[in-house]
């Protein structure tokens, strides 16, 4: 089938050659076509008690409020194992973000280290989430054991064990 033969072929053809045409005269004229987006038509505005779309509330009112930043952070910490992996997502776990410094709190000493081989690559993958330069740092913290107890296991102004058998 020839392309005199197919009607559509015809048609899309002749348009081309239509538009060439066309083309051609407006920069005969000095009439190119424009290369920027046309602007939209001013039309009514929304007043501030017209319904708008949820995301785009959303968007104005951390906008509004400064929280752009921590409401992305937040996004960050809730994603943790799809940013890091599950493996190191099972004994880690984002605490805080302050100043460009997110704390990371590691089950073990021996993850503790992990994540600080990791810090650099932990840095780069986080500022790809969260835009360039957010993150600075990744201090790491391993477990904490609490405090020893003062008191009560002692008996004031004894010598030790030497005590018992004096």
């Amino acid at each position: 089938m020839s392309v005199d033969d197919d009607p559509t072929a015809r048609g899309a053809a002749m348009a081309r050659e239509k538009l060439a045409q066309a083309k051609a005269d407006a920069a005969k004229r000095g009439q190119l076509p424009r290369r920027e987006p046309r602007r939209k038509a001013a039309g009514p505005r929304r007043d501030a008690g017209d319904p708008q779309l949820f995301g785009r509330a959303i968007r104005e009112l951390l906008a509004a409020r400064g929280w752009e930043q921590s409401a992305a952070v937040g996004a960050v910490f809730g994603r943790w194992i799809d940013i890091v992996g599950p493996d190191l997502a099972a004994h880690t776990k984002p605490e805080s973000f302050d100043d460009g410094e997110v704390l990371v709190v590691a089950d073990s000493t021996a993850w503790a280290t992990q994540v600080r081989l990791l810090a650099r690559t932990l840095v780069r993958r986080l500022n790809e989430e969260l835009g360039d330069g957010t993150v600075t740092k990744v201090k790491v913290r391993g477990p904490q054991n609490a405090p020893r107890p003062t008191g009560g296991l002692r008996v004031t102004g004894s010598r030790g064990p030497g005590d018992t058998y004096g």
